[in-house]
């Protein structure tokens, strides 16, 4: 966005405004927001944040689903140089709390009723000492002492909004917490603006897109690649609070949506409705995916059985502004599905041993990351910053994977999941890619468990496909015919589903926790 008076999101809402003016932004079931209202209505709720004692570099927590008012609200927040704290509406009160209280934010806003759930009531048994306001998102009147957002954002009040300049901290967005307490990540609006001025404009997204966001907001994937992105390129979004695939394929028809980014789980949920077999949704345009284990079947059906022109994966972290890796779109099949692409500009790949060398080419190792990507920390945690970032700035992500002769990565595993079995070392990622190319399987899920005699050996959870049956006994005699003896599981379970996290990843502790 090299015409932005700076590269900051309030001055990119206003030079938006500016160009756009009266063309939809945002659209949900209830309403139209134009990129022109986008501006005005977060300038009036930023007036009544300053009046309400925010001031820059504070932290204002968002705890709600994909909907207007959380874009509006986030504006707000950056408008007032504060700094905007997503909060994952699968969290219950307690974990809540830990983010409301290790960030200090000043003020949450928040609803009161989402899938049957009051937010503001999980919270009423929570010491929150920094929290002085909520602000209720899906409220028309003031109620038991939290503030309405309808009041906010209808009217202005008197107050001068502060200069935002491209270092200011932008977000901090806590990691999952799957290795223990979750941690607040930096990132600035430079970094942010940057990053996604590359992402968006590398796939290809433009102002005739309609964007349908199912990705959440409180993840960088809804949030940064989500309606930050749709702004930037002057696209039209959808917000989209529940993941129903038969909803999506509607929506997608009557919408005419051209780009569905989401996890493997989200497209395998569409092939494997019955709807597609009877609704239109050649609209679909481009497609953007990433993980460790993706079937390339599952690529080929997005290219030939859903439609979608350009198919691809992409890897980063939380620590990376979202993006580390890029597949282009014209890679074969293989090469997306197998690996995550090649270092974005400006940013450096390295994959080293156990003593930070760097490992040949084809060989394994623990990915490092460097750029202006690269968060600066984590928020009032030294000590997991230094743990995290070394001395010469590179970041020790913790993945292990495989640079090819052509610097694409190829993602193995957590370096956490890895497992040895009688001296192997054992990747779940790629046992599961193995499985999923068994016909009757969907999705499989791969753990370690101990054994007396090899050490660890694996299990699997598997999903199979609609009307399929598989035993046991027969998938372990398969698995030895297609894998490696070490990496056969002993065990396999069967499972109607697979826990996931809201950003489609599965949750493999909970797997070892029932294990």
């Amino acid at each position: 966005m090299k015409n932005l008076s700076s590269l900051t999101i309030p001055a990119l809402i206003k030079h938006q405004a500016n160009n756009l003016g009266s063309k939809p932004a945002l659209i949900s079931d209830y309403e139209t927001l134009s990129f022109l209202e986008l501006d005005n209505l977060s300038t009036n709720i930023a007036t009544h944040l300053i009046d309400l004692n925010i001031l820059p570099g504070d932290r204002v927590a968002i705890w709600a689903p994909n909907m207007n008012e959380w874009v509006l609200a986030a504006i707000a927040i950056h408008k007032v140089g504060g700094v905007l704290v997503p909060i994952n509406t699968r969290m219950k009160g307690k974990e809540a709390a830990y983010i409301l209280n290790n960030s200090e934010s000043k003020i949450l806003f928040s609803v009161n009723t989402f899938l049957g759930t009051n937010y503001f009531q999980l919270l009423e048994n929570e010491d929150l000492p920094y929290l002085k306001y909520q602000i209720s998102l899906d409220e028309t009147e003031a109620i038991d002492s939290k503030i309405s957002f309808s009041t906010l954002k209808d009217k202005t009040v008197d107050v001068q909004l502060p200069e935002v300049i491209e270092t200011d901290m932008a977000d901090i967005i806590f990691t999952s917490g799957t290795t223990g307490k979750p941690k607040g990540v930096i990132s600035t609006h430079l970094q942010n603006i940057k990053v996604f001025d590359y992402w968006s404009s590398y796939i290809g997204l433009n102002e005739n897109d309609r964007y349908l966001i199912v990705n959440p907001f409180f993840h960088t994937f809804g949030y940064k690649a989500g309606w930050l992105a749709a702004v930037m390129r002057g696209v039209t979004a959808y917000p989209c609070p529940i993941f129903d695939a038969d909803k999506i394929i509607q929506i997608i028809n009557k919408e005419k949506i051209t780009m569905l980014p989401g996890p493997p789980t989200l497209y395998q949920s569409i092939l494997t409705s019955q709807l597609i077999e009877t609704i239109d949704i050649s609209s679909l345009r481009l497609g953007v995916t990433g993980a460790a284990s993706i079937p390339i079947q599952l690529i080929k059906d997005m290219k030939e059985t859903l439609g979608f022109e350009t198919v691809i994966t992409a890897y980063g972290l939380t620590e990376s502004t979202g993006v580390v890796t890029m597949c282009t779109p014209n890679d074969d099949y293989e090469t997306i599905a197998t690996t995550s692409g090649c270092a974005i500009a400006d940013v450096e790949v390295k994959c080293v041993d156990q003593n930070n060398k760097v490992v040949p080419v084809g060989e394994p190792g623990e990915i490092l990351v460097r750029g202006y990507n690269i968060t600066q920390g984590y928020f009032n945690n030294p000590e997991a910053t230094q743990e995290a970032i070394d001395t010469d700035g590179w970041l020790h992500t913790g993945d292990i994977g495989i640079l090819d002769s052509n610097g694409y990565i190829k993602i193995t595993d957590r370096s956490k999941d890895m497992f040895i079995v009688g001296g192997f070392n054992a990747y779940p990622a790629e046992i599961e890619n193995i499985l999923c190319d068994h016909p009757a399987i969907s999705q499989a899920a791969v753990i370690g468990i101990e054994d007396e005699r090899m050490g660890e050996v694996a299990k699997a959870f598997v999903l199979l496909k609609p009307n399929q049956d598989l035993d046991a006994d027969s998938l372990l005699q398969w698995s030895k015919d297609n894998m490696a003896n070490y990496k056969v599981p002993r065990e396999v379970e069967f499972v109607r589903e697979l826990p996931t996290n809201a950003a489609g990843k599965i949750m493999k502790y909970l797997l070892k926790d029932e294990s």
